[in-house]
């Protein structure tokens, strides 16, 4: 990872653990800290686990143009977790991550890709051995269906590719709207805002939306953020879901724009 130059003002990153989360990074020290909590013991309980999808008030547009300038500048080119060689092999992944975390499908699909990575190859494995190579993902079974399905329509519909087309994707056997915006975003470079559980909750923590449905939050987020970051955007929100804005324990006392976030209260650096 490239080292960056730090925003002044801004503390160094705290040392990673793994590749993963050199993506998070130290609160700037101009940052606020949590205040003290005073009252019952539920009281306190309640503010170091406040609710995933808590509503904040909307940010300006300058706050949301500020968010993602500084998530360009700890990370200018994030990538995906889920490990792929082609819009293909990132479709089936995305397909079968539902339910599943990344670390787990590139677990399974590390040993299938090296034996079938075209849609036609994966119909001459045949539905039994593909089981077989994912059985150790959550609701394997059923996914194994759908990869076949997906597979036979791709060699017969679209001479092996992926269609390059949001809404044909939809139509894909097990591929939804967050999949579709996946591929659309990851595969052909489009400026398409998956929203997934992390994208959901931080939206709503930072305030970048107040929307009930991911489909809400979907359009709210296409309309704040700046275009000139509509392509990583997706990346630096699950990142940052992932490893910081955590739902049950957020840590806000090193999140690089918790001075703009409108998510209370915040939590204080563990002693």
């Amino acid at each position: 990872m490239v080292t960056k130059k730090r925003a002044a003002g801004q503390a160094p990153d705290a040392a990673p653990a793994t590749r993963a989360r050199k993506r998070a990074v130290a609160t700037p020290s101009s940052a606020p800290r949590a205040p003290k909590v005073a009252g019952s013991g539920a009281a306190i309980a309640k503010a170091k686990a406040p609710k995933a999808t808590q509503r904040a008030k909307p940010l300006s547009q300058a706050d949301c143009a500020e968010i993602f300038r500084r998530f360009h500048e700890i990370e200018p080119n994030p990538k995906g977790e889920l490990e792929h060689t082609s819009p293909f092999t990132l479709l089936v992944a995305v397909v079968l991550s539902a339910q599943a975390t990344d670390a787990g499908v590139n677990k399974a699909t590390r040993g299938l890709f090296r034996v079938a990575d075209t849609p036609q190859a994966i119909l001459d494995l045949g539905e039994d051995a593909l089981r077989e190579h994912i059985k150790t993902i959550g609701l394997y079974r059923n996914k194994a269906k759908h990869v076949m399905a997906l597979c036979r329509r791709l060699v017969d519909e679209f001479g092996g590719g992926v269609p390059e087309d949001r809404d044909v994707l939809e139509t894909l056997p097990g591929v939804g709207r967050k999949t579709a915006n996946v591929v659309m975003n990851v595969a052909f470079g489009q400026p398409t805002m998956a929203v997934d559980t992390h994208v959901f909750r931080v939206a709503h923590r930072i305030g970048l939306s107040g929307g009930k449905t991911p489909a809400a939050v979907e359009k709210d987020l296409e309309r704040v953020i700046p275009p000139e970051h509509g392509v990583p955007a997706h990346h630096w929100l699950i990142l940052h879901g992932r490893y910081l804005c955590k739902a049950r324990k957020p840590e806000c006392y090193r999140c690089p724009i918790a001075d703009i976030c409108r998510f209370e209260p915040k939590t204080p650096a563990v002693k």
